[in-house]
């Protein structure tokens, strides 16, 4: 792989570059809690976005729970947008701001195929916790108010 320097533009969130292993816990008004084991990897290739992938897996049995892909756009004055692709029918177009070691983003617009369960809104925080990564995803389903769905935390390993 050739090295690349590091847009300029994404300066603010370089915090967030490598991957991430951790564990998480599951909650939401229509299932039951769970646990889970994740990784998150925020790479570049020059350009003024990150590359986003991440995947889940269950703690007890390693069989993968789900995964989703994007790009977190620095677009200027704090400012970021945050588009994420998910296998299971929808994707979220997200806008935030990044402050310090935090990212919050809100989501603006979700696309959803016919068979995708009714995902309405999701909101996203990430913030580094001296070198641990946290997270908190809450969701909205049609019916169902934004909750609080997924909490996480992390440790850089590479």
């Amino acid at each position: 792989m050739i090295a690349t320097d590091i847009n300029p533009a994404l300066k603010p969130a370089e915090f967030l570059l490598g991957t991430w292993r951790g564990e998480g816990e599951g909650q939401y008004p229509t299932i039951r809690p769970f646990r889970y084991r994740e990784e998150i990897r925020f790479s570049h290739n020059g350009k003024p976005f990150l590359i986003y992938a991440q995947r889940t897996e269950a703690i007890e049995t390693g069989q993968p729970m789900h995964r989703e892909a994007g790009y977190l756009r620095l677009v200027g004055d704090g400012r970021v947008e945050f588009v994420i692709a998910q296998p299971i029918g929808y994707a979220e177009i997200s806008l935030g701001r990044v402050d310090g070691h935090r990212i919050d983003v809100e989501c603006t617009s979700v696309a959803r195929t016919p068979t995708a369960k009714p995902v309405t809104s999701i909101s996203r925080s990430l913030w580094l916790d001296g070198d641990t990564l946290r997270y908190e995803l809450k969701m909205a389903l049609e019916g169902v108010p934004l909750a609080r769905h997924l909490v996480a935390s992390f440790s850089r390993v590479d």
